[in-house]
């Protein structure tokens, strides 16, 4: 599922990071505890958020468009700050921001689990997002202070490990909690793992800096790169209900040209810069990032469509839905070391060809369910292929990035791609929006048509659109029509499902055709490519994150 989870970098950028002063070898392992704790309470909630939107639908009377805020106000601000959030921890302390970052987002999870209305659990995931990006980053930079070389490679695997188990089992947790509890306690449930992560980080975490740091932090680049992405998602999901010329909607994206093209002004002359655009001169680099944009796109944006389809239309309870993609997770983490040796022994740019086409091919395999039948004969196949393609594409996605610039620049390299991967899920999920949107309701219009219904009962349905799947018919209505409408909204929800999908296809297809002609086909060597196996991208499936 779609959310907060971690990076595709995420392990790299941990390795490319100097150990400066290393903490005593006893408090080790309660570091090590302490930020995987911490990483688990950010992948657990935002998987939980994904399968609690028909919760959430139902109890809060949310709108589809409003129940799609509650996971881009996370995202949202997960992707326009977490370059913020690492630089941050550089320059004022990584266990000060990491603090920071676990109190806000345990206080906003105790806001979204006490909203009474959609709005403020909206509201109140802007701030989770805010704290998601201060503590993510700073855990993995809390890794790399704590441990020296030797100590590294074990913490790592340790942390890879254990971020992976609490991948898989996030979504399981969060539709058991919806289940037998409420959705509140899926937000909830942050609030015991929060006090903890904050005392462990008061009791055994020390303090660190970046050697050398600047004492110039990039505010306006942060403001400003919040505003552009903010303004242009905001653009892209209220145009359609709003109108694409209504004055908030025009006065949105003039706001996203005016922000992006000052924080490009920005960035360029800062002396410490959240993005250094000279990066992308290398074609290595442009290129693995614009496959991360486009995969990653398709990835966030139809997976976040995934439990909707399947709660709503298939009927699955939220547990089951939860449980759809354990075996995608398995596969990215039993076979991301092998895909990473064929990237040694071969270079990266035929597996970042091949892997996003079988992605592709199963994003296709999405499209082909219909109503009912069984998960074994349905979905299973197509989270198989996918997650093949995903395993193929991730470590040597992750050694070009970390190779195209050499570790003095390893570091800003891997964030920078750890941000496309989040921009690209953000923008995904408000353009397949407009994509689910249209073909439900193109699909709805056709099927209530041919129902013959009164005409009252015919616009008490329509009215109802904007929800998608959580419309009702109303009670009145004999139990042979209400059947019959449900019926057609459980239809209309596949048809909007299976278009989305191809799109996702679509994209995974444009990303393998930008790795063919910019990634140069040669052998990858040196120490960052074969130290980099990217155990923690079977979370990216998750949070998000996501968030």
């Amino acid at each position: 599922m779609h959310g907060p989870s971690l990076l595709p970098c995420g392990e790299a950028a941990i390795r490319a990071t100097p150990c400066a002063a290393p903490c005593v070898a006893r408090m080790r392992p309660w570091v090590l505890a302490t930020t995987i704790l911490a990483s688990s309470m950010v992948f657990v909630d935002g998987t939980v958020a994904n399968v609690a939107l028909p919760a959430l639908q139902e109890t809060l009377g949310a709108s589809a468009r409003q129940a799609q805020w509650v996971i881009e106000a996370y995202a949202l601000m997960l992707a326009a700050l977490l370059l913020a959030g690492g630089a941050a921890g550089d320059r004022f302390g990584r266990r000060k921001v990491f603090a920071l970052g676990t109190l806000v987002f345990t206080l906003a999870s105790l806001a979204c689990g006490l909203a009474g209305s959609i709005n403020q659990l909206i509201a109140a995931r802007a701030v989770q997002g805010v704290g998601g990006a201060l503590l993510v980053p700073g855990s993995l930079a809390i890794i790399s202070a704590s441990f020296d070389e030797e100590g590294r490679g074990k913490a790592i695997g340790t942390w890879s490990a254990y971020t992976s188990l609490t991948a898989a089992i996030g979504p399981v947790l969060g539709g058991f909690l919806i289940d037998h509890l409420s959705w509140r306690a899926a937000f909830l449930i942050n609030i015991p793992l929060g006090i903890a992560v904050l005392l462990l980080t008061w009791r055994c975490i020390p303090e660190s800096h970046a050697p050398g740091r600047d004492s110039r932090f990039d505010w306006a680049g942060a403001l400003l790169a919040s505003l552009a992405l903010g303004s242009l998602v905001f653009f892209l999901t209220d145009g359609p209900e709003r109108g694409w010329r209504s004055a908030p909607v025009l006065a949105a994206v003039t706001l996203a040209v005016v922000a992006g093209s000052l924080f490009a002004v920005v960035e360029r002359g800062h002396p410490a810069p959240l993005l250094r655009f000279s990066l992308f001169r290398s074609r290595d680099f442009s290129g693995a990032n614009l496959l991360t944009l486009l995969l990653y796109a398709g990835l966030g944006g139809g997976l976040y469509f995934l439990p909707l389809n399947l709660i709503q239309a298939q009927r699955y309870t939220p547990t089951e839905a939860g449980a759809t993609l354990l075996p995608f997770v398995a596969i990215m983490f039993l076979l991301s070391r092998w895909s990473g040796g064929v990237a040694d022994r071969y270079g990266a740019r035929l597996p970042l060809v091949i892997g996003p086409l079988v992605a592709a091919a199963g994003f296709a395999l999405f499209a082909l369910p219909g109503l009912g039948g069984s998960y074994w004969s349905t979905y299973f196949p197509a989270v198989i292929v996918l997650g093949l393609g995903m395993a193929i594409t991730v470590a040597p996605l992750t050694t070009t990035v970390m190779n195209a610039h050499g570790e003095r620049l390893a570091g800003m390299a891997s964030g920078i791609n750890n941000a496309v991967s989040r921009v690209g899920a953000v923008l995904a999920i408000a353009v397949l929006g407009l994509v689910m949107g249209a073909g439900f309701g193109r699909a709805l219009d056709a099927r209530i048509e041919g129902l013959e219904l009164a005409a009252p009962l015919e616009q008490a349905v329509l009215a109802q659109r904007d929800r998608m799947g959580a419309i009702v018919a109303p009670t009145d209505a004999p139990p042979a029509v209400r059947n019959a409408v449900e019926q057609a909204v459980a239809a209309s929800m596949v048809s909007g499902f299976r278009q989305v999908m191809l799109v996702s296809a679509g994209m995974a297809v444009a990303g393998a055709l930008f790795a063919w002609i910019m990634i140069a086909p040669r052998r990858m060597s040196g120490k960052l490519n074969r130290a980099s196996r990217p155990h923690e991208l079977t979370e990216k499936v998750s949070t998000n994150s996501q968030g």
